[in-house]
């Protein structure tokens, strides 16, 4: 027999992945710019997939090699709820960065230099899962 809290959890689940799956239907054009440029490779041969369930969330954009999640943000992100999404990805292990919608538009080619730059950078040992212990 499934436990109420099992089959709850299932249900949010079920949810995120429905809602992700539309929002992968329906991207803003920021989003869909970025994943003109990032699929197939497009970033230097990283492999990223869009609108994945992540625990709770929807990250925009997964390259799960790296560790690495990249939002693309408009005007409706709210500071404090992305700053406590954020505190939970990298406690994780998650890299997060984050771009403005104007940015993607403007200059997908620093936003691709971006990210291969933080990739150069190797994590703080504080964002594994481990907290740096061995």
């Amino acid at each position: 027999m499934v436990s109420d809290a099992t089959s709850s959890k299932r249900k949010r689940r079920s949810d995120l992945q429905c809602r992700a799956k539309q929002m992968r239907r329906e991207p803003t054009e920021a989003e869909a710019r970025f994943w003109h440029y990032a699929k197939n490779r497009g970033i230097d041969g990283l492999k990223f997939r869009r609108q994945v369930a992540v625990g709770p969330y929807i990250a925009d954009f997964l390259c799960t090699d790296h560790s690495l999640i990249v939002e693309i943000d408009g005007g409706q992100h709210g500071e404090e709820r992305d700053a406590a999404r954020d505190v939970w990805l990298r406690s994780q292990g998650f890299r997060v960065l984050r771009f403005w919608n104007n940015d993607v538009l403007r200059d997908m080619s620093a936003v691709g230099e971006t990210i291969l730059a933080e990739l150069a950078v190797p994590p703080h040992p504080a964002l594994s899962p481990a907290g740096g212990e061995g």
